[in-house]
């Protein structure tokens, strides 16, 4: 029942920033931690960021003071602001929400980052 969609992805430059969107079937901040993977080529799937129900907040060392996770309750709506892009966070990004083990995901949106 729990859907997930995600957009806002596509190609930039390094230094530049991208929006991401994922839209959640209703709202499910309230009973599910939110989350934010990506997965690059050659590489394991990575936790970006974590927004739990309660108001914690995490971020992989790598897109600390960079990226910003959050969401509108209004509109069932999670974020991922990513700004200073490197070629690095070249990835596929999912929405996750409940965690790996049982929760749900996202179809993935594309972000690349190149000159």
């Amino acid at each position: 029942q729990v859907q997930l969609v995600e957009s806002g992805g596509g190609l930039v430059q390094p230094g530049g920033s991208l929006r991401l969107s994922c839209a959640t079937s209703g709202n499910i901040f309230s009973v599910y931690s939110m989350n934010w993977y990506r997965q690059a080529p050659g590489k394991q799937r990575e936790l970006v960021a974590t927004s739990t129900s309660g108001g914690s907040i995490n971020y992989a060392d790598s897109v600390k003071g960079r990226f910003t996770i959050s969401r509108d309750n209004a509109k069932n709506t999670m974020y991922l602001q990513m700004s200073s892009l490197k070629p690095d966070d070249t990835a596929v990004y999912y929405c996750n929400a409940g965690g790996i083990v049982a929760g749900f995901w996202g179809q993935g949106t594309q972000v690349t980052v190149s000159s």
